[in-house]
């Protein structure tokens, strides 16, 4: 059962677990199930994606309930009105604890033309833990709240590995190392990126809406075994 954080006759907003496909595509190779078909089937009526979050990620996601609700909060996504929060856990410890990539960014294709791309990013919390990995004998891992301006195909993922700074569990960016060390001493075998909060308008009231996503234990229990406060967070990044 998917969770529902919000509901009502033009969307609905649902928390998606991490490891689930939103939908078919080649992007998603072999999966078996997909979160709009789970959603569908839930409901019992039709559902059209507002967005999408890459199947590694966990978090907010919007689905609309008729075609034009899709198509006027695809209009908000694109006109850059959707103020979009993610909670990463990434290797080493930026600084400035917090800033703005400005880097450009290809498509799904590595290969096509790169288009402005901009996060800012602020470090939330920090630690150094006791295991020897290479020459280092103590990692530094840091929680960061990441705020994207633009929407371009792993966006977030692309640029914390561009400054160095790769989500943990991030098979395509990241760094295979630092996964395995997650898994072996902490037990966290999932990507650790959350679409944590989404502001937006309502497409039909025009009210403003604010939709949270609260993290899956697994994410929890790696913050308490931190000792990394847990949510809320900053009203948003300063740099942003």
């Amino acid at each position: 059962m998917l969770e529902i954080l919000y509901q009502d006759d033009a969307l609905i907003a649902v928390n998606k677990p991490a490891g689930l496909a939103v939908h078919r595509s080649k992007m998603v190779g072999n999966a078996e199930e997909f979160l709009i078909d789970r959603l569908r089937e839930q409901i019992g009526d039709s559902v059209y994606l507002a967005h999408r979050l890459d199947r590694a990620t966990s978090g907010v996601l919007l689905i609309a309930r008729s075609k034009d609700i899709a198509a006027a909060l695809g209009e908000q996504f694109m006109g850059r009105d959707v103020h979009k929060q993610y909670l990463a856990v990434v290797r080493g410890w930026p600084d400035p604890a917090e800033g703005l990539i400005d880097y450009p960014l290809p498509g799904s294709r590595e290969t096509g033309p790169r288009r402005e791309a901009r996060t800012g990013f602020r470090r939330l919390a920090t630690i150094e833990v006791p295991i020897e990995l290479g020459r280092y004998p103590q990692q530094r891992y840091a929680l960061v709240l990441a705020e994207p301006e633009t929407g371009r195909f792993r966006q977030i993922r692309k640029h914390l590995a561009h400054v160095h700074h790769p989500v943990i569990g991030d098979c395509q960016h990241g760094r295979g190392d630092h996964n395995r060390l997650y898994k072996q001493y902490f037990g966290c075998h999932r990507m650790l990126l959350h679409a944590w909060r989404l502001r937006l308008t309502h497409p039909l009231s025009g009210a403003p809406l604010m939709i949270e996503a609260p993290l899956d234990t697994a994410y929890t229990a790696l913050l308490e075994r931190f000792g990394w406060p847990q949510p809320p967070y900053p009203d948003r990044c300063s740099a942003a």
